[in-house]
């Protein structure tokens, strides 16, 4: 007689689901974040070259101006945050050191890119002309989910 096979899922049995609701969620958060700043800088921002130029699109997203990169930013770090749970991939394991060192890494890289550009060239370079100083912060804020991922590291 046959043997019948288990059936195949997505979970690890000695470190649990490989996909799960929060980290779902996650995901889903990170790409909202993207898309409303891609969005609101190709599709909403008035261009700054023109002096007559007006906000188009939503007119809720172009009362907000430069916070529709808080809300971006905020909405991708609070993605992060959700990843750094223990019930996602990234929040146990080899993930921690993953979501920690990426967090560490995206941050050094934005600030020096910040610092490379902040010359001549920021007013060509597509959301870092925008956000001028306040680069530093977006650097900074990356660096502080690596740090929640690290409280996680055991």
């Amino acid at each position: 007689m046959a043997k019948l096979k288990a059936k195949q899922s997505f979970v690890d049995p000695d470190r649990g689901p490989l996909v799960s609701v929060r980290f779902v969620v996650a995901i889903v958060l990170m790409l909202v974040g993207i898309a409303w700043i891609a969005y609101y800088y190709t599709g909403v921002r008035a261009d700054p070259s023109s002096l007559t130029a007006k906000p188009s699109g939503p007119a809720f997203m172009g009362h907000l101006e430069k916070w529709n990169y808080a809300v971006g930013f905020g909405l991708f770090f609070l993605g992060a945050l959700v990843s750094a749970h223990p019930a996602t991939p990234l929040g146990r394991g080899r993930g921690v050191v993953v979501g920690m060192l990426t967090c560490f890494i995206l941050g050094l890289l934005w600030i020096c890119t910040f610092y490379v550009i902040s010359g001549n060239q920021l007013p060509k370079v597509a959301v870092f002309n925008d956000l001028d100083q306040w680069n530093l912060v977006v650097g900074i804020a990356f660096m502080a989910v690596g740090f929640s991922f690290a409280t996680r590291w055991e």
